[in-house]
This record gives structure tokens, C-alpha cells and sequence, in this order.
């Protein structure tokens, strides 16, 4: 089954970035709202399991989102403000908000609390399948299994976090700093040098060169790396 969707509603751009990484870490899927208003419209389209819903919002505030969500669904809601007054807590959580949390706050706390959340809301009870596919391709998290042309091949369990993070996301070019950062953990240290992501990526060809001409582990010179998948119209 797909992974748990957060929606994240604050207009600084910055905080939703922040809370993005932290979350796709985790195996959640993230979609962003800068304004009241783009949030109510989020909401509807992608149905997400639970919102970080920021109160200083422009368009509508997160009170009168909160209000009008509360009228349709029993999605979860975490409230983010900078604000700590006892009547905003208690405001919020009277108009349905199942947590609150006071900025400045540790990233690492948000990904506690939603966890809470869903466990307290009952929706742990779904059963995230990380895997994807390619032509002669196929990585499973759950076990950290990588299957070449339907034959399993022994993978260190970075190399398979490494390539399942850029197959995950096909023709997205990442630099050496995001991999690091996103892959190896936002408490790297300064060993952790770009040479690390160079020294795994070359480990990875080895088990992956020629497998397919559908898609390519491959260098985006001066920058970084991406897994190329090919257009199914270019073979048209």
C-alpha cells in the first residue's frame, strides 16, 4: 500500500522544506500548502492522512481552515504557531485540533508527534510497502532485497537506501550534500565526505551496469546524480 500522506500548510517556505526531508525519511508522502486557501484546495484533491497546519497563514488563517475542515472530515491536525498563549492551545484543540505544537520546535519532535497522532487516531494498523520497479529491476526496503534480471544480488544496506532513494524519485537530480543529507542522516559527520557518495554509486554500477537501456544510474556532471528512466515515447 502507498505510504501516509501529510500535508504541510505554512506560508515559510523554509519550515516546509525542513519538515519535508524530515518526513520522507520516515516513508511518509508529503504535499505543500503556502496560504489557507491552497490548503483547503490541497485537502480536497490529494486527501491526505493527517495536516500540519500552520495558524499565521495569509488567505485564511489556520482557525478558519481548521473550522472548515472539521465540517467535512475527522482528519487529523496538528497546529503549528508561534504563538504559545494557553487560550490559542485551548482554542485549537476545541476546534478540533488533535495536537498543537509551538514554533520554534525540533523537526524531529513534528515526526514524534505525527506518529503519535496516527497511532492515537488509530491509522498505524496500514502497512507501508517500500519498494519500486524497472525494466530487470526490483528493490524491497521491507527486507532490503535487490532482485538483477529476477537474481537476488548481496547489497550493503547504504547502497540499497542509496538506490532506492534515487529510484524513487526517477530524473530527479540530487547533489552529493542532498544525498548525504537525505541518505545518510541529518547528523552526518564530517567524514561523511562527497567521496562517500561517489565510492557508493560506483559499487552500485558494478551490480547494475547493462541490466537495461530503459533507465541509468547516472552522472549530471558538476552536480550530482539521478536514476535516468528513459521516456516510454522514445522508443516510439
Amino acid at each position: 500500500m502507498a505510504s501516509f500522506k501529510i500535508l504541510i500548510a505554512d506560508d515559510d517556505t523554509n519550515i516546509c522544506e525542513l519538515l519535508r526531508l524530515y518526513l520522507e525519511k520516515e516513508g511518509y508522502e508529503t504535499v505543500i500548502a503556502e496560504n489557507g486557501l491552497k490548503a483547503l484546495s490541497v485537502f480536497e484533491k490529494e486527501k491526505p492522512d493527517l495536516i500540519l497546519l500552520d495558524v499565521m497563514m495569509p488567505e485564511l488563517d489556520g482557525w478558519q481552515v481548521c473550522r472548515a475542515i472539521r465540517k467535512k472530515s475527522e482528519c487529523p491536525i496538528i497546529m503549528l504557531t508561534a504563538k504559545g498563549e494557553v487560550l490559542d492551545r485551548v482554542l485549537g484543540l476545541e476546534l478540533g485540533a488533535d495536537d498543537y505544537v509551538v514554533k520554534p520546535f525540533e523537526a524531529k519532535e513534528i515526526v514524534a508527534r505525527v506518529k503519535a497522532v496516527l497511532r492515537r487516531t488509530g491509522q498505524t494498523d496500514r502497512k507501508e510497502v517500500r519498494e519500486v520497479s524497472y525494466d530487470g529491476l526490483y528493490i524491497n526496503m521491507e527486507n532490503y532485497e535487490l532482485r538483477v534480471r529476477g537474481k537476488q544480488i548481496p547489497t550493503p544496506p547504504k547502497e540499497m537506501e542509496l538506490i532506492y532513494h534515487l529510484a524513487s524519485n526517477p530524473n530527479r537530480v540530487y547533489t552529493r550534500d542532498q544525498l548525504l543529507y537525505e541518505v545518510w542522516g541529518f547528523d552526518y559527520n564530517a567524514d561523511c565526505d562527497s567521496r562517500t557518495v561517489d565510492v557508493h554509486i560506483k559499487r552500485l554500477r558494478e551490480k547494475l551496469e547493462g541490466v537495461s537501456d530503459q533507465w541509468e544510474l547516472k552522472t549530471v556532471w558538476s552536480v550530482g546524480y539521478k536514476f535516468a528512466v528513459k521516456d516510454p515515447a522514445d522508443n516510439v
